[in-house]
């Protein structure tokens, strides 16, 4: 079994643990020598690279519904925070670069948030749909991912209607962080938000690109392994050239998470 951490054995020092983690984090930003994109423009650019989708309120999590409604109240302050950002050559998007202060005139509710290994209500909880959204749709871009925290483990079910597995994106202030830079000579931009029901959020970019990005999952599979049960997603892409047509695949990561809700019965489970 693994040593507790001190703030497990004294949960009142969490507080100040976090306040040391952030004071870390923010200065090792501000010496790193990134360029990280701040700048916002509220007018749109003009070419769409890809868009996705999620209901932000999942009824069939078994957890009390009040949260999921807290839930979209962070996610669109968050989501304020950062939309519009304009994501330049050579600049780094960080998910909390821009997040940082999206509470500071309004602040966040309790939404639900793993900690320690348990569900359970915290401050700000939710914000992980928006960087999971995100992710995703950088995916389906030229940017590349420079840091991205899979979910260790899936303590809810999937939101209704989700097909890929294997691309959320877990944030965690201090220590987690979701971030892409942008290799091309393009200028990107990010929109983000809510649309009746759903989160949405958008990439755009200053000249169209000349690659289409589709990303799939090979195989997904479910393995018990000392009691335990464990998702394998293998996450690929495939890029085609919009002229020419020509295709390429490529074999992105293989994200590992233990499932800890009943799966349904239809899926195999190995192992067993």
């Amino acid at each position: 079994m693994p040593r507790k951490r001190l703030t497990q054995l004294i949960p009142a020092l969490l507080p100040l643990r976090r306040w040391e983690r952030k004071k870390i984090f923010y200065g090792k930003m501000r010496l790193d020598k990134c360029r990280y994109a701040v700048e916002r423009s509220s007018t749109p650019l003009p070419f769409c690279v890809f868009e996705a989708g999620e209901v932000m309120v999942n009824p069939h999590t078994g957890q009390d519904i009040r949260y999921q409604v807290n839930k979209v109240h962070n996610l669109t302050l968050a989501a304020r925070s950062l939309s519009g950002v304009l994501l330049r050559p050579g600049e780094t998007f960080s998910f909390w670069r821009l997040v940082r202060d999206a509470d500071r005139e309004e602040p966040y509710k309790d939404g639900l948030e793993l900690v320690n290994g348990r569900i359970v209500p915290a401050y700000g909880g939710g914000l992980c749909q928006l960087s999971g959204l995100l992710h995703l749709v950088f995916l389906h871009s030229p940017l590349t991912v420079t840091e991205r925290h899979g979910h260790p483990t899936e303590d809810l079910p999937p939101n209704p209607g989700a097909a890929l597995r294997g691309t959320d994106a877990t944030v965690n202030e201090g220590w987690l962080d979701l971030r892409v830079r942008n290799d091309t000579g393009n200028t990107f931009q990010v929109e983000a938000g809510p649309e009746g029901a759903l989160l949405r959020v958008r990439l755009l970019s200053l000249t169209p690109e000349g690659r289409r990005y589709e990303v799939y999952n090979p195989s997904v599979l479910y393995r018990r392994e000392e009691g335990r049960v464990y998702e394998y997603a293998e996450v690929s892409r495939t890029e085609t050239d919009v002229v020419t047509g020509e295709k390429q695949a490529r074999h992105l990561y293989t994200n590992v998470s233990e499932i800890r809700y009943p799966l349904p019965e239809n899926i195999e489970l190995q192992g067993e």
